[in-house]
């Protein structure tokens, strides 16, 4: 049980890594975006969303259990952004 917990341990780590990483980007939006109104993009959110729920199903992972997930993701990216778009343009 040791090593399955050490496991899930090492994997939760990368995970978390990989969320950092993914911020960084969500950041790098809010520099690269020349208007705020182009921070909520519903078609994208969308295709993100679909997406992820399509790699579940490929690798036979509960799908609702991904798209809650990358609605809560997705919905925390987008008000992080603005709270970066917000503080970098007044």
């Amino acid at each position: 049980m040791a090593e399955v917990r050490a496991a899930i341990d090492d994997i939760d780590r990368e995970l978390v890594a990989l969320l950092r990483r993914r911020l960084d980007f969500i950041e790098a939006a809010a520099r690269i975006k020349p208007a705020r109104a182009l921070v909520r993009d519903e078609v994208r959110k969308a295709a993100v969303i679909a997406n992820a729920v399509a790699e579940a199903k490929r690798l036979n992972l509960p799908a609702a259990l991904v798209e809650d997930l990358y609605e809560r993701l997705v919905e925390f990216s987008i008000a992080h952004e603005f709270d970066r778009f917000d503080a970098l343009n007044g």
